[in-house]
């Protein structure tokens, strides 16, 4: 399928591929949505082992990022954008960074970037000396991580309260896979909380840090998802369950940060509802990174940023109240988030 087969597919309204001949920066932006604002979302630099690979991320990522922020209730569309690097763990430059704020300033506006896997506050500093239109530097939003790692114990919460258990973390196990910014952030907060912690990680220094900062267990990479727990945890890369791992499961709960954990959003979280274990949708509980870098980019005040992040324990429970009468967890979050969508259409044709 040829990218405006799939731009229809998905409903997107631009997808852009840039080349620029001095840094040999490689790199793809995708606006799904602009109906509640301009496409909003970050910027992942990563080896790609094809294209088409990278196509599909930015495609997913960006779709979601409507979804995102139509459920969270922030005036931004969907958009996201992928730098494509020549081999794992390719040194970033400000040459890079500059070239890429160039690509995102042909848009005016239309794209915002922002910080995502692979790219650093440092980073989008570097962008920003060549566009305004980025969030997440290190004099404007920083590190989104903490606030999307409350936002998703917010929805852990929710979870807890549907089926029937406490809303108290004490003796919940939680697997956390992934100990990057936004896994470690949730370890702490879990670890205050009384919560038994799990975690795993490519890397093992990461793993160290989350054993002696919060004494967490470590497990091997290739066990955490199928360990038992009574909450799991993805905060790696996306694709992480599929008809071969949600058979093999031990958990109650599924909730973490990373963007697109099921590899079908459709079979997969068929699959989850009928194992009956309570999903909430990555976009409804991973949202507080982009309340905080969006809400600042509106001019948003705190406190209203920090009430929508609160709030993600409310509407995650309404949408695991709404996936009992439909196919999937998934299948209700979208239904959320376009509703919102459609009555924002009502009020720009009421006017």
């Amino acid at each position: 399928m040829n990218t405006l087969e799939l731009m229809k597919e998905h409903g997107h309204e631009l997808v852009s591929f840039h080349h620029d001949r001095e840094t040999g920066l490689r790199a793809i932006i995708a606006v799904h949505d602009t109906t509640l604002g301009p496409g909003f979302g970050g910027t992942r630099r990563w080896h790609y082992a094809t294209e088409a690979e990278a196509l599909h991320d930015v495609l997913r990522l960006s779709e979601g990022m409507t979804w995102k922020s139509a459920a969270a209730g922030i005036p931004v569309g969907g958009g996201k954008s992928v730098i494509l690097t020549p081999r794992h763990n390719h040194p970033a430059t400000e040459a890079e960074g500059r070239a890429m704020g160039r690509f995102v300033n042909t848009f005016n506006g239309y794209y915002v970037g922002a910080e995502d896997v692979g790219v650093s506050p440092q980073f989008v500093d570097w962008m920003a000396l060549e566009t305004r239109f980025v969030a997440g530097t290190h004099s404007f939003g920083g590190d989104p991580s903490p606030f999307t790692a409350q936002g998703v114990v917010n929805a852990m919460k929710a979870a807890l309260a549907h089926i029937g258990r406490p809303v108290d973390f004490a003796g919940i196990t939680v697997a956390i896979q992934g100990c990057g910014n936004v896994g470690t952030n949730i370890a702490r907060i879990l670890h205050g909380l009384g919560a038994k912690l799990i975690v795993a990680d490519i890397r093992s220094e990461s793993v160290r840090n989350a054993v002696d900062l919060y004494g967490a267990t470590a497990v091997a990479a290739d066990a955490i998802l199928t360990t038992r727990c009574d909450i799991l945890c993805p905060c790696a890369l996306g694709g992480v369950l599929d008809g071969n791992v949600i058979p093999k499961l031990r958990c109650s709960i599924v909730c973490g940060g990373a963007n697109n954990v099921l590899e079908d959003y459709d079979e997969d979280g068929a699959l989850l509802k009928a194992r009956e274990i309570a999903y909430v949708p990555d976009f409804i509980a991973n949202a507080g990174g982009v309340i905080e870098l969006a809400g600042l980019y509106l001019d948003m005040p705190e406190e209203a940023r920090a009430r929508r992040i609160t709030d993600i324990e409310t509407t995650s429970l309404q949408i695991l109240r709404d996936a009992e009468h439909m196919p999937s967890g998934h299948a209700a979050a979208v239904a959320f988030a376009r509703r919102r969508i459609a009555e924002a259409k009502e009020q720009v044709h009421a006017r």
